[in-house]
């Protein structure tokens, strides 16, 4: 359940928060807060600190300065409610395991040590499969699905936790078009649902139409807030640099230098 301590608190509030890695700055002094029930992008060129960040949330790297706080509590605190499907490309897709038994991992959060799985934790990851369209890749080893299927199998497994903040790193590259209609949905209904979700993403035009709040990254925040007030042209100019033109038909970043 959604912890009641602090009922007002947003999803997400980072504040003043820096990380270093090695002898370089990742992120530096970030500000950013994410209202629940919002589907959110974090927005940014390659090595503007959007995985750093997210990473940052977790727990998997410790910031040098500020705080961060998780329905108003420390990540340790909320870790149960909160569900990260990390970058497709990052992990070993020759373990031998079925797409049923990665969807079930999900539920291990909610289990004592000492508790095996029952009909509850398999019952979740069936529905969880049902919901991502893979009920009839259950039993399929997971070395054999597409880049599609992996990453909604990735869903399918923070979607069993039944978490109430989902965290995604990049989770429509690499995948067909089918795939991407396929996990857009399936976040739109979990924010329809009463759900934050907050997804690391590439693809502007897709952001302005589907996602309700974005934070524009580039080792600094540039901006965050609902897309239409933070999306204009002089705050992705100041996010992508100043080669970068905003066109409407065309808002992948990666193709929007300009010879200006």
């Amino acid at each position: 359940m959604l912890p009641e301590r602090y009922p007002a608190a947003p999803a997400l509030d980072v504040e003043d928060v820096t990380v270093v890695l090695g002898d370089r700055t990742v992120l530096w002094d970030i500000d950013a807060v994410v209202p629940r029930r919002t589907l959110c992008a974090v927005v940014g060129p390659n090595g503007a600190g959007k995985t750093t960040f997210i990473r940052a949330v977790i727990g998997l790297l410790q910031p040098i300065s500020g705080r961060i706080r998780i329905m108003g509590e420390s990540f340790a605190q909320a870790c149960r409610h909160v569900a990260y499907v990390p970058q497709r490309s990052g992990l070993d897709w020759d373990f031998p395991a079925t797409v049923l038994d990665v969807a079930t991992m999900g539920t291990y959060t909610s289990l004592p040590w000492w508790r095996q799985l029952g009909n509850e934790q398999r019952r979740r990851a069936k529905a969880a499969l049902e919901t991502v369209g893979l009920s009839d890749l259950a039993s399929r080893s997971i070395g054999e699905l597409s880049g599609g299927q992996q990453q909604r199998v990735l869903l399918a497994r923070a979607l069993a936790q039944e978490p109430e903040l989902f965290l995604l790193d990049e989770p429509f590259q690499g995948v067909d078009a089918a795939s991407e209609a396929s996990i857009l949905a399936t976040l739109t209904s979990l924010r329809d649902s009463g759900r934050t979700v907050i997804v690391v993403h590439h693809d502007l035009h897709t952001v302005a139409e589907r996602f309700d709040r974005a934070i524009l990254l580039n080792v600094r925040k540039i901006a965050d807030g609902p897309v239409s007030e933070c999306m204009t042209e002089s705050n992705l100019r100041r996010t992508f640099g100043a080669r970068v033109g905003f066109d409407e038909r065309n808002t992948d970043p990666r193709s929007m230098a300009t010879d200006a």
